[in-house]
């Protein structure tokens, strides 16, 4: 027969596995964040460019006139380096249940990526949309010239 005390673990390596567990948990919630401070580290020391360090955000207006005055407005206030004003482009979407057609015209805006959440709440108060359609992708690469200028245009 067993004896009782042959099943149980040895005392202290039950306390081991916790701490290794925990040390584990610890090490893959912390792993973006450590990737990104590593990342802009190192971009900083050889001067390269950190993928989705700045984004492009796509906004509709209804007019060209309001497309002018948001992106002189975002200009001014230093939430983007560069605005594109693409003229009327045609929009199909659904809308309280039915399905709408407008001519709109898109703005292309070139701004760091930890602006895009001031940005977006901007156009909540400032586009005449009742729901604006903001959204933004990162850039993957970008000229390093260009990249550094849009850093500039930025500076408070």
């Amino acid at each position: 027969m067993d004896k009782p005390e042959s099943r149980c673990p040895p005392p202290g390596s039950l306390r081991l596995l916790v701490l290794t567990c925990l040390l584990l948990l610890a090490a893959v919630l912390t792993y973006p964040m450590l990737r990104t401070l590593s990342l802009r580290f190192h971009s900083s020391l050889t001067g390269s460019y950190v993928p989705g360090t700045y984004s492009i955000v796509l906004v509709n207006c209804p007019n060209e006139q309001i497309a002018r005055d948001i992106a002189r407005a975002i200009l001014d206030k230093k939430m983007a380096a560069s605005v594109n004003i693409l003229p009327k482009t045609s929009s199909l979407y659904f809308w309280k249940g039915e399905i709408e057609e407008a001519t709109e015209i898109l703005l292309l805006i070139k701004t760091k990526t930890s602006k895009v959440s001031r940005l977006s709440t901007y156009m909540r108060l400032a586009h005449p949309f009742e729901m604006p359609e903001v959204f933004s992708i990162p850039m993957d690469q970008g000229d390093a010239r260009y990249l550094k200028w849009l850093e500039e245009a930025m500076k408070d």
